[in-house]
């Protein structure tokens, strides 16, 4: 989890994790999946894992770190081998951030070994730990939902893989894009919400690629091919691909905010390219909240760029650059000095004050959890010249924790669950502060609301939360209306 100790990983929300897969006759499949996990950096930037199938059996290596931290030449040299490997890159939001909770997780079973990578978040994880403790008698006390699931599937007795994930899917609850390999099979499994994203992408000739995102499959010279539909399992071995449904659609309830935030802008879901719809919630910003008279456009690089162009062209305010990246700030594990803690957004963003002194500016960022950092940013703006600064931010105000994946703080610390528009605005010292509606952020996506998990916005939990899990993360009582 985010600490005081992080600043530069803890500016915003985090999704848990990015899983890779890829089966066929592959020269170096560790490679292929290292580099199918560079391009899913994004999604979790503390650990990363490939493990692959050798000789009968599988052989893994993870570590905490970057995909490039983790991963060189030599260790490459020593996975290859085999025709399947799974990856993952992770941000912990169920499980501490340690090398224990690192993936692929590897099970022996009586099968054989078996290795898991997950996206996503279990909302029942004590129940499944009790039962398993009980069951097989391991000490499973300080396991995650990732390894309960891992062991669930190792300890099924069913000699086919399909066979054991019709036993265990309808035990869980919540969230779950999983990649699961043997030593001869993978497979691709999600939820019967399809809470998490995962697509199916193909090389060629037999060979089969599984990811997170789509922009992936092209990395490594695939062609996506579709998503796995929400409770399927999609299983690829010597016999080819197989495509079965394990579980019922229970309704659709992907994460509307993988849109807004998470995902590349050039990843498809539900046929639909991130980019365009980012750049339709700056059209849509734009008739929401005009800013009359102002100047300049600049986004918080980089996923509020698409919003920001949005914004320019439907205002027709000119779209510039006001605040430039340091794209090497990564998460790290040497910690800054107080005082350097303390200049927070100045390590990472740069005003160009050329762009700025003297006008009035919009900036275009893609939410707001905290408030921390975006009124360090409005500060920043106008201690470069700028005379005014009016925030639009591409989502709704985020009012109700995540429990699907998503580490987004405590309902107690989302700070609009605890103070209005208006008194937020005057927390970040903006000119004027406006958020994109929820109907506003679905009609620019162009796609029915009820396909969406909209939870973090409207509370709405798609799938029900145990009592004593919400009171980890909720206040307990409602947070004031939006406006």
């Amino acid at each position: 989890m985010c600490s005081k100790d992080e600043p530069l990983a803890c500016q915003g929300p985090h999704e848990e994790c990015g899983v890779f897969g890829v089966y066929g006759d592959i020269e170096d499949a560790a490679r292929v999946t290292f580099f199918g996990l560079f391009a899913l950096q994004h999604r979790g930037q503390e650990s990363a894992g490939i493990a692959v199938a050798q000789d009968g059996d599988i052989r893994c290596h993870k570590a905490m770190g970057l995909v490039t931290q983790v991963f060189d030449e030599e260790v490459l040299k020593d996975l290859k081998a085999g025709r399947i490997a799974v990856g993952h890159t992770r941000y912990s939001t169920c499980g501490s951030s340690v090398w224990q909770h690192a993936q692929p997780i590897v099970c022996d079973s009586p099968r054989g070994a078996i290795a898991v990578a997950h996206n996503g978040n279990l909302v029942n994880t004590e129940e499944l730990r009790q039962r398993l403790m009980r069951a097989g008698g391991l000490d499973l006390s300080e396991a995650n939902d990732s390894a309960l699931v891992a062991h669930m599937l190792a300890q099924s007795k069913h000699e086919r893989l399909e066979d054991a994930l019709a036993e265990v899917m309808p035990q869980l609850q919540g969230a779950y894009s999983l990649v699961i390999m043997t030593p001869t099979e993978l497979a691709a499994v999600r939820d019967p919400y399809g809470i998490r994203p995962l697509a199916i992408g193909h090389l060629g000739d037999g060979r089969y690629v599984f990811s997170s995102e789509s922009c992936a499959i092209s990395v490594v010279g695939g062609h996506f091919h579709r998503e796995v539909e929400p409770g399927e399992a999609v299983i690829v071995d010597q016999n080819g691909l197989r495509e079965i449904e394990i579980m019922p659609l229970a309704r659709r309830a992907t994460c509307v905010f993988e849109f807004i935030y998470f995902a590349r802008p050039d990843t498809q879901i539900y046929g639909r390219t991130i980019y365009e719809a980012r750049r339709r919630m700056g059209h849509q910003l734009a008739r929401e909240h005009p800013a009359k008279g102002a100047h300049i456009v600049i986004p918080i690089p980089d996923s509020a760029v698409p919003a920001a162009l949005g914004y320019a062209e439907a205002s027709r305010i000119p779209f510039g650059e006001g605040l430039v990246k340091n794209r090497y700030i990564q998460r790290t594990f040497i910690q800054p000095a107080q005082t350097m803690r303390d200049l927070g957004a100045r390590m990472k963003f740069s005003p160009l004050r050329e762009a700025i002194a003297g006008h009035k500016v919009v900036m275009v960022d893609d939410s707001i959890v905290r408030g921390t950092t975006t009124g360090k940013l409005v500060h920043m703006l106008r201690d470069a010249g700028a005379t005014e600064v009016h925030v639009r931010i591409t989502s709704p105000p985020v009012r109700f924790p995540c429990f699907y994946g998503i580490d987004m703080a405590d309902q107690k610390e989302l700070v609009a669950a605890l103070k209005s528009v208006e008194q937020i605005r005057e927390l970040i010292g903006a000119t004027s502060l406006g958020y994109l509606s929820l109907d506003g952020a679905v009609r620019a996506i162009n796609l029915p609301k009820s396909l969406f998990c909209r939870a973090c916005f409207d509370g709405k939990y798609p799938i029900t939360v145990p009592p004593e899990v919400q009171g980890t993360k909720m206040m307990g009582n409602e947070p004031p209306p939006e406006t």
